[in-house]
């Protein structure tokens, strides 16, 4: 862990920056993949699936019966959290749907704003020894309360050709339409152009690794909407000496278990903070099973100590973090102060591991310092605004002039004569 005191405005930026990697080789692999999935459909997913996954699948969509048999492998327990966070997730997401909206810019002239489901949305689940179930919630929910038409989840097979029951029992909680049992870039590029088996949809969500990452920014620049920009998950953890060290070092472990490449910082103003705190996170450590991941994200571990918090959250304003804890005595006082963060989680007693299962918030979130600009997941994210717009006749006869004025100072004729003639004719009525 690198300890760095007071650091000057100049070097934020350098503070800021996330790692870069090359992904030239990548995208040009990614992309053969890709196109050769868009050519031969099916056959191709097959001969990945083998490739990659080492199963033979001669049937990727997963059938009815495996749907409904899925909550008979899955623990009591874990079946009842699964329904609690689908319960949180739903009343939060129900919240945010928007209403429409309705305004008469002037006499006779009304304009409105509607928001539309997207009609096919796809859903990418990674799979393996952590299968993300709760990211099923996460997305499948807002979707179908976004009134989503179609939602397909894509999610690749285990050796024995099945997927983890707790995705299926995940997805038959959140209404998902059909499940297919492909992972990998693959996946992406049958969503974004469809085969015989899986439709082409018309937004893309879901996080994976950088084959899917790549698989994803290669869909967007051939038109495929995606959800937002992702990278390695990442953290920032705002604290004082109040809160018992062991929060605050079980906060950083459990981002940097995500992966080595994972961005943990912990920023104070209480010198007395950081050295409790790599003590508890040494011992902590010492129990993970992922230790070896964990510990290698910790290698590039910032605590960064500065003398106010003023100039500490402008700091973290810059970070943009996808996941800020504020952990401090003031934290109401900090979260006024928040400009740029994915999802922020406030007091002692609210870890980020709370969102990323069952508080209610969407753990899909922008990293990368994305967050200065982009915003998680939500119900709008299945959704895109149409502005509607009807005008009387007594309407246009008060804003047509200005109309036609401005299209002919911009040399539009034809704009311009499609007001003349309608006020015209409106003329002619009136003078019968």
């Amino acid at each position: 862990m690198q300890i760095i005191v007071n650091p000057p405005a100049s070097e934020w930026e350098k503070l800021c920056t996330r790692p870069l990697l090359d992904n030239h080789a990548l995208e040009q692999d990614v992309r053969k993949i890709m196109e050769e999935v868009r050519a031969g459909g099916d056959e191709v997913l097959g001969r990945y699936s083998r490739q990659f996954d080492g199963v033979e699948v001669k049937n990727f969509k997963v059938n009815k019966r495996e749907m409904l048999d899925s909550e008979k492998y899955i623990d009591r327990r874990l079946k009842d959290a699964i329904v609690m966070a689908a319960k949180n997730i739903e009343a939060f997401h129900q919240a945010q749907k928007p209403d429409e909206v309705k305004v008469t810019t002037m006499p006779g002239v009304e304009c409105s704003m509607r928001y539309l489901p997207i009609e096919r949305v796809g859903l990418y689940i990674p799979g393996g020894t952590a299968p993300l179930f709760s990211t099923v919630l996460m997305l499948g929910i807002p979707a179908r309360i976004a009134g989503c038409r179609e939602v397909v989840l894509c999610t690749p097979p285990g050796k024995d050709k099945g997927i983890h029951p707790a995705i299926l029992y995940a997805a038959s909680q959140s209404s998902i339409s059909s499940v297919y049992r492909t992972g990998g870039a693959q996946a992406i590029a049958a969503m974004a152009w469809g085969t015989e088996s899986i439709p082409k949809v018309d937004k893309i969500f879901g996080p994976g690794n950088q084959w899917v990452t790549m698989a994803k920014q290669i869909a967007v620049s051939s038109g495929i909407a995606i959800d937002l920009p992702a990278g390695p998950s990442e953290v920032a953890v705002v604290a004082d000496k109040y809160v018992p060290p062991a929060f605050l070092a079980a906060d950083l472990l459990s981002q940097a278990e995500h992966g080595a490449d994972s961005q943990v910082m912990l920023v104070t103003t209480d010198r007395e903070v950081i050295e409790p705190v790599k003590v508890e996170t040494e011992r902590l450590l010492d129990r993970l099973p992922r230790k070896g991941i964990t510990g290698k994200a910790l290698e590039h571990c910032k605590i960064i100590l500065f003398d106010g918090y003023d100039v500490l959250m402008d700091f973290i304003n810059e970070y943009a973090p996808e996941h800020l804890i504020i952990a401090t005595a003031n934290y109401k006082h900090l979260a006024e102060m928040v400009r740029n963060a994915g999802s922020v989680f406030l007091g002692s007693y609210t870890p980020e591991s709370a969102g990323d299962y069952a508080s209610g918030t969407n753990h899909t979130l922008p990293t990368n310092s994305f967050a200065r600009a982009w915003s998680g997941v939500g119900t709008s994210a299945f959704m895109k605004r149409t502005s509607f717009q009807e005008i009387s006749a007594g309407g246009l006869q008060s804003i047509g002039p200005m109309v036609e004025f401005m299209a002919q100072a911009e040399d539009l004729e034809a704009h311009r004569q499609a007001v003349k003639i309608r006020l015209d004719y409106l003329t002619n009525q009136s003078n019968k």
